[in-house]
């Protein structure tokens, strides 16, 4: 058990380490809508290695649409267009947030998206 813990410990100081860099890169905004507040990494792929491609600085309600938190259909269209950064994080994370929501435009919204084909395939396999 402790090797899991110290595992976790090391990839949570990782993701630490690069939270600068985010917030450089991101503007010191949320990557999702542009809020200032509560701003924190967010790890797209928590079973891969931390890199500025698997995180993104996200706001504290952003976190909670990642975490599976219903969101608003209104709310939904300030996030649509996150789905154009070439940052996979940013696009990729946004655009399971939106086929959580099923609405109508989620498919063209990824259809036109700079989101990497095959990974736009496999997302749209699941609307």
């Amino acid at each position: 058990m402790a090797k899991g813990y110290n595992a976790n410990q090391e990839h949570l100081a990782e993701i630490n380490r690069l939270g600068k860099e985010l917030a450089k890169r991101a503007g010191f905004r949320c990557e999702w809508c542009d809020s200032k507040d509560e701003l924190r990494p967010w790890d797209h792929a928590p079973d891969r290695e931390p890199a500025p491609d698997t995180l993104a600085l996200l706001c504290g309600r952003c976190r909670e649409l990642a975490g599976g938190a219903a969101a608003d259909p209104n709310e939904l269209h300030t996030l649509r267009n996150a789905l154009w950064s070439d940052i996979p994080a940013v696009a990729e994370g946004v655009a399971l947030v939106l086929i959580r929501s099923r609405q109508p435009w989620v498919r063209e919204a990824i259809e036109e998206s700079l989101i990497a084909e095959e990974t736009r395939n496999r997302l749209l396999a699941l609307l």
